[in-house]
């Protein structure tokens, strides 16, 4: 095979990505470093990387420190799962309806549905408010979990629509001859074909899920033991003597789950990524 770039293009192209990686890992560093130093070097001025007494204490104090940890830990990933799951009822049908169905109004949809993505939920906080305090779902899980869903759904529909489009429409009118209902046909011959594009949506909305619970959680649950890892943490970041080893410690805690499972399904995501990008 004929090398496309010449070395100094290569080179290039890998200072580019060390670049593009210093950015996205340095938070991580910096907040596994705090993690490791003890509150009085935190503090000190001037600033150091690396001081003395550096351990991993915090990861053992916090437990104490925080004696909720592990609620807000296991909150985080039922809500999270728990959107998923909501996520993939709503998506799956409507992802196969948008890709395969000709109907009225299906391209306004879509553009409203894109433009739902470019709109935070903290503009939507007071009407959710005064329509979860109408139904009684304040303070409940349910006040998390359905505007989470609600927020994702969207960017799922337009994930998996572009799978649906490369399944052939072979299969589904051989199945519609032989007297199979839509459902039928959903449920034996769309999902099993396309389970790659609904492993992706899955995986990107379980991180989505997991990752953006402050904002709503802040708003509408109130119960210590019902709020997740982000919420449940605000209380030790504040204040000038707060015990930031102890925060980031359990922040890397919270997220350390997720960065253990993400390589085993990263094949699934990547081959259902590529699979829904080449048309059959």
């Amino acid at each position: 095979m004929i090398n496309k770039y010449r070395w100094y293009e290569i080179v290039g192209i890998y200072i580019g990505i060390a670049i593009f990686l210093t950015f996205i890992l340095a938070p991580f560093i910096e907040a596994f470093l705090v993690s490791l130093r003890p509150w009085r070097e935190i503090v000190s001025i001037p600033y150091e990387v690396f001081t003395e007494g550096m351990s991993f204490d915090a990861y053992f104090s916090v437990w104490k420190h925080v004696p909720l940890l592990g609620h807000y830990i296991w909150n985080s990933f039922f809500i999270a799962s728990s959107v998923t799951i909501l996520t993939l009822i709503a998506v799956i049908p409507a992802a196969w309806a948008f890709g395969r169905f000709e109907f009225k109004g299906r391209e306004v949809l879509l553009t409203a549905f894109l433009t739902i993505t470019m709109i935070g939920p903290t503009v939507f906080i007071l009407p959710l408010f005064k329509i979860f305090l109408k139904f009684g779902l304040l303070d409940t899980y349910w006040a998390v979990i359905l505007p989470g869903a609600t927020f994702l759904i969207p960017v799922g529909i337009w994930l998996l629509r572009s799978y649906m489009l490369t399944i052939p429409r072979e299969l589904e009118e051989a199945a519609w001859v032989d007297g199979a209902s839509r459902l039928y046909i959903l449920r034996r011959v769309i999902m099993p074909i396309a389970m790659p594009g609904i492993a992706v949506v899955a995986i990107a909305t379980f991180i989505g899920a997991y990752s953006q619970q402050f904002v709503i959680a802040f708003a509408f649950l109130w119960t210590p033991e019902m709020q997740p890892l982000p919420l449940g943490l605000f209380p030790y970041a504040q204040g000038s003597v707060a015990r930031w080893n102890d925060v980031m410690a359990a922040s890397l805690i919270g997220i350390l789950p997720v960065l253990l499972i993400f390589p085993f399904v990263q094949r699934r995501m990547v081959a259902g990524l590529t699979a829904g990008a080449v048309k059959q």
